[in-house]
């Protein structure tokens, strides 16, 4: 059985991990028979959103502890990832990607990685293993890749930041992949456009999918 790590950034779209895009992975991994393990950095989340007003709340949290909501407990931290263990690995979205695993949402084009995030995504491009990434997981990809194939739909300032990273854009709809052969990435915009809970869903099965055809090659 394939074996493919998930790396959660926290639990919750706002500041963590994107519950549906986490979730459907983990799902379309599930129906193609593939064993799911979840990862994350054991750090302090930049912050916490309040989901239901928008407003910041004054508490602490935990990166792990809270992307352990998402995978029922069973999760590791990212120091014990090794490549040579998991056949791919996929970075589902949400601002934890850009607030927690990277400074992409204060720094832009500037920003720094999460060294241990930095070393995973090298890793894997050193033993030629494919990488997933949905939403705003690519343009934190294109600041460690240099001049990768991405996608996160069609938002234009995102785009523009990709751009300077010296990433490559391009543009697509619901559900699309873009293929990355040079560096195995397969990247879908999912709640990067305007999509519904089943188009995430499918841009998430979509990803598998073409992360199979990589390994058939």
């Amino acid at each position: 059985m394939k074996k493919v790590a998930v790396i959660l950034s926290g639990c919750g779209v706002f500041d963590g991990s994107e519950i549906h895009e986490a979730t459907s992975t983990l799902i379309a991994l599930s129906m193609r028979g593939i064993e799911a393990q979840c990862f994350a950095p054991d750090i302090p989340q930049y912050h916490v959103i309040n989901h239901l007003t928008g407003e910041e709340m004054q508490e602490d949290r935990n990166v792990l502890v809270e992307s352990a909501r998402i995978a029922r407990g069973d999760i590791k931290e990212i120091g014990e990832f090794s490549a040579e263990t998991f056949d791919a690995v996929i970075f589902p979205g949400g601002f934890g990607v850009a607030k927690n695993l990277s400074t992409l949402a204060f720094d832009g084009a500037a920003c720094e990685v999460n060294e241990d995030i930095r070393k995973v995504i090298l890793w894997m491009v050193q033993l030629e293993k494919p990488i997933g990434a949905l939403c705003i997981s690519p343009a934190m990809i294109a600041k460690v890749l240099p001049q990768a194939d991405v996608t996160i739909g069609n938002d234009p300032d995102t785009v523009k930041m990709i751009e300077e990273m010296e990433g490559v854009h391009h543009r697509t709809d619901n559900c699309e992949v873009i293929i990355d052969a040079k560096y195995r990435l397969v990247t879908s915009p999912c709640y990067m456009l305007n999509a519904s809970i089943a188009e995430v869903f499918q841009g998430a099965l979509n990803m598998v999918d073409e992360i199979i055809q990589l390994w058939n090659e």
